[in-house]
């Protein structure tokens, strides 16, 4: 008996092939519950590279360490921008979802906001403790790059997103070098080291991404 050829196209996939669709499918629902990476190093290196920019400009021919005020207005719009961002936006990508992945998105998103609302607690005690100008800004940068590349170092392990957690030591090896190196130069490798790491950052993430779908795209190729 001949076997027809919709017989054919009907028969089941092959255990191979169906569980190549099947991580397809969870690549799809992971990448769509999970932060884009590219997005928060955009932000991220864009708020320091800014951020940064302007307190190195507007205290690198000074004599005594007193920034403008302005400088410090641009700097904190930054990098308040960048935190209400990453919250905001691993809210959403986790809106819709259930189970313990979304509360460990939620207990890390809520770990960003009550990070620096300890940082800032801390710059508060040292500025009413009497603490010079120059301790109290390589405090601040220190306190809040620590808060950061540890918890992108959290989420990567957490995501088992290798390029995050490597970028998180990163930002640590930079405080770091920045801090040993002294005022005003910290905010000089903080702007290009630290900002120009987080764009190095989005344009490897983008390219892993992209390697990914290629592979994607391969295996329901081969599937079909």
């Amino acid at each position: 008996m001949q076997q027809h050829a919709h017989d054919i196209e009907d028969a089941p996939p092959a255990p191979a092939d169906g569980l190549a669709i099947i991580a397809s499918q969870q690549e799809r629902v992971r990448a769509g519950a999970t932060p884009d990476g590219r997005l928060l190093f955009l932000v991220w290196g864009a708020a320091w590279l800014i951020g940064y920019g302007a307190l190195w400009l507007a205290v690198k021919d000074l004599d005594v360490y007193r920034p403008p005020s302005g400088a410090f207005i641009v700097f904190g719009l930054c990098i308040s921008s960048a935190v209400v961002f990453t919250i905001v936006h691993s809210v959403r990508r986790a809106a819709g979802m259930h189970g313990p992945s979304v509360t460990a998105g939620a207990m890390y998103g809520w770990a960003w906001g009550l990070g620096f609302l300890l940082q800032g607690a801390l710059i508060g005690a040292f500025v009413n403790a009497g603490a010079s100008h120059e301790l109290v800004a390589l405090a601040s940068n220190g306190l809040a790059c620590l808060i950061v590349g540890l918890l992108y170092m959290a989420g990567g392990a957490m995501d088992q997103e290798p390029a995050l957690f490597w970028l998180g030591v990163w930002i640590l090896v930079v405080a770091a070098v920045a801090s040993s190196v002294g005022l005003p130069l910290t905010f000089l490798v903080m702007a290009l080291a630290g900002g120009g790491g987080f764009l190095v950052g989005a344009g490897i993430e983008h390219a892993r991404r992209q390697a990914r779908r290629g592979r994607m795209a391969g295996s329901a190729a081969r599937t079909a």
